[in-house]
């Protein structure tokens, strides 16, 4: 198949696969979120529509540029802001109510490049891994991360503050079917590498020159069989036997980094 006949083919079976973003959000549809790193970013997103703004004058203060004179902000004190976000949330005196970002599709990622990978994580669910994820896609250069709708978590505080402004900048991509994002991806050019333990081959032998999807599963459970059969390569890292297992969020920064400096 030709590439403009491939780009083609994924557009058209795209729009079976744009699965809602709604999975575990507030009945309001706002997300809030909190923390400097967090905020400061969802502020300068030109894509994201913000709502309100609590915060202490120190928090204000610690913004990087000034809100526009008309942003609707309510100065408040600690305690207050600690009743609008998870018990014990690190909020550095800023919460932030704001819509959803807008879904992003698999059409956007036709054009395969071996410069920035995609992240695919199969049923992860926990949201500080998750955001962690994100930080180090971002610093790597990854194109995006794609998810399932249903057994990822939503767009939350908890995953904006894990991140640490990532949530902003990396296309978060959630698809109904994982297997058959990745077969699409695959026709696109992308060299699909599921992680996992018991593959034989070391990531660093696994990689290609050209564009490449890292695929992640949950910790304990890894990657399903069905996800491991739509790879190309399954690979490990090379680490001792003093641990079992490293956590998905450290996995993916590592092979991320693997990524980043294989022709170095």
């Amino acid at each position: 198949m030709a590439k403009g006949e491939r780009k083609r083919a994924l557009r058209g079976r795209a729009g079976r696969m744009k699965g809602g973003r709604g999975s575990g959000r507030a009945t309001s549809g706002h997300v809030r979120l909190w923390g400097r790193h967090a905020v400061e970013a969802a502020l300068k997103n030109p894509a994201r529509n913000h709502r309100k703004l609590w915060a202490t004058r120190e928090g204000i203060e610690s913004l990087d540029g000034e809100l526009s004179p008309d942003f609707p902000v309510e100065y408040a004190d600690v305690q207050d802001l600690a009743r609008l976000v998870a018990k014990d949330a690190p909020h550095q005196g800023l919460v932030l109510e704001c819509e959803p970002l807008e879904d992003r599709f698999l059409d956007e990622f036709a054009g395969a490049d071996a410069e920035h990978p995609i992240v695919v994580l199969d049923q992860v669910t926990d949201p500080h891994n998750v955001g962690a994820i994100l930080r180090s896609a971002a610093a790597f250069g990854a194109a995006a991360i794609i998810t399932q709708d249903r057994h990822a978590p939503p767009e939350s505080g908890v995953v904006a503050k894990s991140a640490s402004g990532a949530l902003e900048v990396v296309p978060w991509v959630r698809v109904v079917n994982l297997a058959r994002a990745l077969d699409e991806l695959a026709e696109a050019g992308y060299w699909r590498i599921g992680l996992t333990g018991h593959a034989e081959a070391t990531l660093a032998d696994a990689l290609p020159a050209g564009p490449v999807e890292l695929v992640l599963g949950a910790e304990g459970a890894g990657m399903r069989h069905n996800i491991e059969a739509h790879c190309d390569a399954l690979a490990k890292l090379p680490i001792t036997r003093a641990v079992e297992s490293l956590n998905v969020s450290n996995a993916a920064a590592i092979a991320l980094y693997a990524v980043a400096t294989r022709n170095g």
